[in-house]
């Protein structure tokens, strides 16, 4: 069975989408709540919130982590036309390595970096190691970051990880977590803790994101812009 989407058309796919994200963007409005504006940084979400870094200020110095596949290449693509950079890798021993090595040295040079720590193909709401080794190497803040709207244009798309993302008119907030830091001689079976904490982290602004969003809200976020 010939592929849908292959490398022969995947520019015309990346277009399509960037096409149609950039209409979905003249109604979109984020704002940010509790944002701690570490820079350099690794901001942590789960691979369901992934879009949530368009609202995330400094485009041009924020490197985002995707996969190596086909599907991977649209979305690194589409993402490029918006004005991130890219980093590209995989669940593979090498395919790690290389992105491990681009992350750490934009980090360095002053440049922040964006991790779907359950991507890219799950288990959901699993924290993968490669934000640990990251953040061990270059001892760049660990941010978690969630975003929400009550509305019912912010919805849920039928993929594995249920990626959530506006359609139509929307408010959205993003909110930011403590800074995690992590450090360089951590033992192995400390990496657990790590992880643990992250996903605790990414729970705990999940489970405050009505509160925060009425709080936002009250401080009258969206209506200083819009």
């Amino acid at each position: 069975m010939v592929r849908l989407i292959n490398q022969n058309n995947v520019d015309i796919f990346a277009n399509v989408a960037y096409r149609i994200l950039r209409l979905q963007e003249i109604f979109t409005h984020i704002e940010e709540y509790n944002n701690p504006e570490y820079s350099p940084c690794i901001y942590a979400m789960w691979h369901e919130n992934q879009f949530l870094i368009h609202g995330i200020k400094d485009k041009a110095h924020l490197n985002v982590l995707i996969s190596n596949s086909i599907d991977g290449e649209i979305i690194a693509r589409t993402v490029e036309k918006w004005g991130f950079k890219v980093a590209r890798g995989s669940s593979n021993r090498k395919g790690a390595v290389t992105a491990t090595i681009h992350l750490v040295e934009n980090l360095k040079k002053g440049e922040s970096v964006a991790i779907m720590v359950d991507g890219p193909n799950g288990p959901k709401h699993t924290v993968k190691n490669g934000i640990i080794k990251v953040a061990q190497m270059t001892g760049a803040p660990i941010i978690p970051v969630h975003w929400y709207s009550p509305q019912k244009t912010f919805v849920s798309l039928p993929s594995w990880d249920k990626m959530k993302t506006p359609f139509g008119y929307c408010r959205i907030l993003n909110t930011y977590g403590e800074p995690i830091y992590v450090k360089s001689d951590l033992k192995d079976e400390e990496i657990s803790e790590v992880k643990e904490k992250i996903k605790n982290s990414l729970f705990e602004l999940k489970a405050k994101e009505k509160e925060n969003y009425k709080e936002a809200v009250k401080l009258k976020l969206w209506d200083k812009k819009n």
